[in-house]
């Protein structure tokens, strides 16, 4: 059966249990810092102001919810170093998990800059492409050694070298920007977030049970701990009426660790990086969905509008509690499909995810999400 190797023989699944405190931790203080977050928001005026054409939510919502889910993924990867056992492996899993922490806080700070000082799309790239570099610092890259190997295509060590660090730049951007774009409704990036998180963890644990990395494995399942309890402690003050929202701050961070872990799941079999990103595909959807939309109807690329997927929902009369559940339906979707596929050999799980996006494809051309109509032209200066 496909599903009868999901538990490993290396390590018992109660091994990933001592890691509890890393939810517990992340979670209550994301939930206490974006309280306190709110609360500053408002005292100095630092809130997202309607526009009535991108920003269509009656009132100033307070921001910088973003800081809220940093603090609280900071708070989960500190206590766990207190949870690791690994002493001859501390040094090299330490390295990571602050890589990815210190990446995160930078892909936060210039989001939170975003929302504070309006910055030009360049600078947020830039910003985006200096958080990859400290991924590639601390040695976080696919491992395209093995992928060639299997393959039987030898590739030159520099190329093989440049590469990697075209890869993970490309996700970066790719993730953050993803995960921007998405956060258009109350509780959706969050919600969203935290079920391809929770469906990555389902594959770190699976991963780890087959030891399959013993620096890899520990910092899959940290990161995904930390993140799912920052994301919940956040999400009761977003879920709709929305208190505060994340900014590009959040969703910014978010898309950087999600990347990030993406590219941690590129360790070894090629199945496992295929599944992680299919896990994703809510995001990577409605992102090619945005730009194939603006360049059918010749318009410029990095501008805002109304026509995300989930913006077309509400416009067809969907309420936006709806939507928002439609939205977790179909990432949740997407996830159970990259979980399954993970336990097949690559070549067939490749012709299943040719097939799966082929299909979503298809039925957003045949519902109309392509045109560009009324609200849905609707454009401001930049994402």
């Amino acid at each position: 059966m496909i599903l009868d190797n999901i538990i490993g023989p290396a390590r018992p699944i109660v091994w990933v249990f001592r890691f509890w405190p890393v939810l517990l931790a992340s979670f209550v203080c994301s939930l206490a810092a974006t309280w306190m977050c709110k609360k500053i928001a408002v005292r100095f005026g630092i809130v997202d102001r309607p526009d009535h054409l991108v920003k269509t939510h009656r009132e100033p919502i307070a921001y910088l919810g973003g800081i809220g889910i940093l603090i609280g993924l900071t708070a989960g990867v500190l206590i766990s170093v207190g949870c690791l056992q690994e002493k001859a492996y501390l040094g090299h899993i330490l390295k990571w998990l602050l890589g990815i922490l210190a990446g995160g806080a930078i892909a936060c700070l210039v989001g939170l800059a975003d929302d504070i000082f309006d910055i030009k799309p360049i600078q947020k790239i830039a910003g985006q492409i200096v958080a990859a570099l400290i991924l590639l610092l601390v040695g976080i890259v696919p491992n395209l050694h093995f992928l060639s190997t299997q393959l039987n295509l030898p590739v030159p060590h520099n190329l093989e070298r440049v590469l990697e660090a075209l890869i993970v730049v490309f996700f970066v951007l790719g993730a953050t920007n993803s995960l921007n774009l998405l956060d258009g409704l109350d509780g959706l990036c969050a919600g969203v977030t935290a079920i391809i998180t929770v469906a990555m963890l389902f594959l770190a644990v699976h991963l780890a049970t087959w030891g399959a990395s013993e620096v890899g494995d520990p910092v899959r399942i940290i990161i995904c701990l930390g993140l799912v309890g920052g994301v919940f402690g956040f999400l009761p003050f977003n879920r709709h009426p929305a208190k505060i929202f994340m900014g590009d701050a959040g969703s910014m961070l978010l898309g950087f660790t999600v990347a990030a872990l993406m590219i941690l799941f590129a360790e070894g079999i090629p199945r496992w990086w295929m599944a992680s990103i299919v896990v994703f595909g809510l995001p990577i959807l409605d992102t090619a969905v945005a730009l194939v939309r603006r360049l059918l109807n010749h318009r410029p690329l990095l501008v805002s509008d109304r026509g995300h997927i989930y913006d077309q929902m509400i416009d067809r009369g969907i309420p936006l509690k709806k939507t928002v559940a439609i939205s977790y339906v179909l990432a949740s979707a997407y996830a159970v499909i990259g979980l399954i596929m993970s336990q097949i050999r690559t070549r067939y799980a490749g012709v299943v995810y040719i097939i799966v996006f082929a299909v979503s494809g298809f039925v957003v051309w045949k519902k109309g999400y392509l045109k560009m109509e009324g609200l849905r032209g609707a454009i401001r200066k930049k994402d």
